[in-house]
C-alpha cells in the first residue's frame, strides 16, 4: 500500500438491516469479492456470524483471521475501541466494515464515526427483506425500528426480491421510497451486488456491465467520465449525488480548477472531494442501474467532461 494512502482516514462502510434481511450474506459476498482488499469487518457477536468456513484461518479471542489478510472482530459494548483496535494492526485494514445488529440503528454508528480522525464514514447501507417488509412496516412492535434503519440509509437494498412477484417489489419499492427518498434503492437477491457500490475500491476504468444476480434481468452498469479539461470539482460531486442523477456509486479522479487533481466519491446521495493520489490518471467511474440514472443530465453544465467508452 503506498505510504500517502496510509495517512488517510480509513473508509467505513456501516451495514444495517433487521434480523433475517441478509447483512452477513452480503458480508460474505464482499469477503469473497474482496479483490485483494485488506476488509476489517466488526460484528456485534460472533454467536449470530454465519462467515464462510472457507475463509476462516484461524482465531484468537475476539478476532479471527480470514484468507486474504482480512480479519473480523466482536466489537460487544465497545465499538469505538474496537474501531480504534484496528487502526493499530500491524497492517491496517483498506476498509472497514461494521455490521451492526438486527435492532441498531446505523446512522448512530455513522455519526459515531465523526468523532475519530482516523477513520471517514464510506456510507450506510441498510438491507431488507423485501418478502417481509411491507409486514414488518406495519408491526406496531417492529415499524419503528425498520422506519429509522430505513431512514439513515444511503442506499436501500431490498434483498430476497426473487421470493416476490414484480407487482409486489414495485410497491415494496414505493413503501422504501417513502420512508427515505434521497436513498437509492437496489433490488437484489441472495445479496448479490457490485462489491464497488458497498466498498471504496479502486475503479477500473472501462466501460462495463455487472450482473445484478442470476435470478433476474436487472444490471448493474458501468460508465467513465473523462475531464478534458479543469473543473469545479466539488460541483460536479454534488451533481452526481444529485437526487435526478439517480447514481449509486461513483469514484475516480478529475482535475479541479485549483490546477490540482482531486478525487471524487459518491455513495447514493453522501459525496466528498480529497486530494487525489500521486500517480493516477483522470476519470470517474459511475454505478448504477441502467433504468435508473441520468448522468448526461447531470453532467450536461460541465463543460469539457464527456462519456467515454
Amino acid at each position: 500500500m503506498p505510504e500517502q494512502q496510509r495517512n488517510e482516514p480509513i473508509p467505513v462502510t456501516v451495514i444495517g438491516g433487521y434480523l433475517g434481511a441478509g447483512k452477513t450474506t452480503l458480508i460474505n459476498h464482499l469477503l469473497h469479492n474482496a479483490n485483494g482488499m485488506r476488509l476489517a469487518i466488526l460484528v456485534n457477536d460472533f454467536g449470530d456470524l454465519a462467515i464462510d468456513a472457507a475463509l476462516i484461518e484461524s482465531q484468537d479471542g475476539d478476532v479471527i483471521s480470514l484468507s486474504g489478510g482480512c480479519v473480523c472482530c466482536s466489537y460487544g459494548n465497545d465499538l469505538q475501541a474496537a474501531l480504534m483496535d484496528t487502526t493499530a494492526m500491524p497492517q491496517p485494514p483498506d476498509h472497514i466494515v461494521i455490521e451492526s445488529s438486527g435492532v441498531a440503528l446505523p446512522g448512530a454508528i455513522g455519526a459515531a464515526l465523526t468523532l475519530i480522525r482516523s477513520m471517514r464514514l464510506h456510507g450506510i447501507v441498510t438491507l431488507a427483506d423485501a418478502s417481509t417488509l411491507q409486514q414488518h412496516a406495519t408491526d406496531k412492535y417492529l415499524a419503528d425500528t425498520i422506519e429509522r434503519q430505513l431512514h439513515d440509509a444511503d442506499i436501500i437494498v431490498l434483498n430476497k426480491s426473487d421470493l416476490i412477484d414484480p407487482e409486489l417489489l414495485a410497491e415494496v419499492e414505493v413503501l422504501a421510497a417513502g420512508v427515505n427518498s434521497s436513498a437509492r434503492i437496489v433490488s437484489t437477491s441472495h445479496a448479490a451486488i457490485a462489491t464497488m457500490i458497498v466498498l471504496d475500491q479502486q475503479p477500473q476504468m472501462h466501460k462495463t456491465t455487472l450482473p445484478h444476480n442470476a435470478d433476474h434481468t436487472i444490471h448493474f452498469q458501468t460508465l467513465t467520465l473523462t475531464a478534458i479539461k479543469a473543473v469545479d470539482a466539488e460541483q460536479l460531486a454534488a451533481a452526481l449525488a444529485s437526487e435526478t442523477c439517480g447514481l449509486l456509486r461513483a469514484k475516480g479522479f478529475v482535475p479541479d480548477n485549483s490546477g490540482q487533481l482531486k478525487t471524487i466519491q459518491v455513495v447514493g446521495r453522501r459525496w466528498n472531494v480529497t486530494d487525489a493520489p500521486s500517480n493516477v490518471t483522470s476519470g470517474l467511474v459511475c454505478i448504477g442501474m441502467a433504468d435508473q440514472w441520468n448522468v448526461p443530465n447531470a453532467i450536461a453544465g460541465f463543460d469539457g467532461v464527456a462519456i467515454s467508452s
